[in-house]
């Protein structure tokens, strides 16, 4: 049964959520894309990882749930070293990291609800995923997440008939289904309008306080990470620059991140 709709009870302590160490990542050739980054996430922290196009942002992010191979280093997720973990164990750990994708990710030709359902797939048994089998619970859930992100009256339409802002809130729903202890962000409103771009990001923001997630998201716009994030990491050329709370970024903070970039 789908626990989504609950918040999660509040944490026990202030262990780490997410605990990454000397994290590496090199393209075949041997060049380095990622050069030892160590950060925490802890409970209910909302993290955005800011930085110039090529400073390895998407690659960290996707390192957390090894959909892009670390070359070595540590990433420990509720104190579960992620790195080690065969392709069962590692499909395990996904289903509690949800995530919200850049381009979303969805199945154009299915319906709304069925795309958020998806995010059920991990929880089932492979006959039943085949058939999309999802339990009453699982479909009473997708329906008021869907609710929630302002979509119950668009669930039976086609994915792609959607807007770009509606689609990555199915996208958002389809993550929370999962009832996830952490949410990786990827580029969240790359592909949308500002107006639109701050309603997700307060959406975002909004349902991680509520369901009391913690949240690790690359974005490449500065202002809303200011606005919206606990904390901010600076990336350049693969290395971490700045690790701190938004009030401590400045000018010269954000011209030392941002320092390769071509203005």
């Amino acid at each position: 049964m789908a626990a989504v709709l609950q918040p999660h009870a509040a944490p026990q302590s202030a262990s780490p959520v997410l605990l990454v160490r000397d994290l590496r990542v090199s393209y075949t050739s041997g060049k380095e894309i990622l050069k030892g980054i160590s950060f925490d996430v802890g409970p209910e922290e909302f993290v955005a990882i800011i930085g110039p196009s090529g400073a390895g942002k998407s690659t960290l992010i996707r390192c957390v749930n090894r959909l892009v191979e670390p070359s070595g280093g540590q990433v420990a997720f509720n104190g579960v070293d992620l790195l080690p973990l065969d392709e069962g164990a590692m499909r395990r750990q996904r289903r509690n990291i949800g995530m919200i994708f850049q381009e979303f990710n969805l199945i154009d030709r299915l319906s709304v609800i069925d795309n958020v359902l998806t995010g059920r797939l991990g929880y089932m048994g492979n006959l039943r995923s085949l058939f999309r089998a999802y339990g009453k619970s699982d479909i009473a859930d997708a329906v008021r997440l869907l609710d929630r992100v302002g979509l119950i009256d668009h669930m039976d339409k086609r994915a792609d008939a959607l807007s770009g802002g509606q689609r990555q809130r199915v996208g958002i729903a389809r993550a929370l289904i999962q009832a996830p202890k952490l949410l990786l962000v990827d580029e969240p409103t790359s592909a949308l309008d500002p107006k639109i771009s701050r309603e997700v990001m307060g959406m975002i923001r909004g349902i991680a306080r509520e369901f009391q997630v913690p949240v690790l998201c690359n974005i490449h716009d500065v202002d809303l990470a200011l606005e919206f994030c606990d904390r901010i990491i600076g990336l350049q050329e693969g290395i971490k620059k700045f690790d701190g709370p938004p009030a401590q970024i400045d000018k010269a903070v954000l011209a030392d991140i941002y320092a390769m970039e071509v203005l």
